[in-house]
């Protein structure tokens, strides 16, 4: 289930939303979009990278009209991944980006972390969620030890991912995948 909780960047919480229809209103006062999507037609577990973007063409084509996007491709994560630990350390750091960071979960989930003022929103993706995050906009995700994903994403440049770090600590102030995702909650 996905879940929006917003806190003050000391950590305290202030509100916790589990509604899609509350999380996507609550998100677009900060200019982040949130959708929940379905395939236009079943996939089988070992659905091809092309199967898969042929079953959202119809929300890709209609995110591409809106905010320009030029290329989109698919990327998955699993426990096996020889470089999981490393990538998990450059995504847990607070950064921004030239360009959207946007992400559509096929299967599997994730944590962002957006601090776009002096709060920070952090939000529980899971299968059937997509999460546009504005360009500039300060964040950070953290996909746990044990990594499951597969994710649609969508460019406006064509280098894709590349992130400016801020070089905050804050992210080390928050609770990580495992804390958020096993119902733990946070208190500093």
């Amino acid at each position: 289930m996905s879940t929006l909780r917003v806190y003050t960047e000391d950590g305290k919480l202030i509100e916790e939303i589990t509604s899609p229809e509350e999380i996507a209103k609550r998100l677009s006062q900060i200019g982040v979009l949130f959708e929940r999507w379905s395939a236009q037609k079943p996939l089988p577990p070992d659905a091809s990278d092309e199967d898969i973007l042929s079953a959202y063409k119809h929300e890709i084509d209609r995110l591409t009209e809106r905010y320009g996007f030029r290329s989109c491709d698919v990327v998955a994560m699993n426990p096996d991944h020889p470089k999981k630990d490393e990538l998990r350390e450059k995504f847990l750091k607070e950064h921004t980006h030239s360009d959207f960071e946007v992400r559509y979960f096929v299967e599997g989930d994730g944590v962002f972390y957006l601090h776009p003022d002096d709060k920070v929103y952090v939000l529980h993706c899971t299968a059937g969620d997509l999460i546009s995050v504005p360009p500039n906009t300060k964040h950070w995700f953290d996909m746990g030890q044990k990594p499951s994903f597969k994710c649609i994403r969508l460019f406006t440049t064509p280098e894709g991912w590349k992130a400016q770090y801020t070089g905050s600590d804050i992210s080390e102030r928050f609770p990580k995948y495992e804390e958020l995702v096993n119902d733990k909650g946070y208190s500093p």
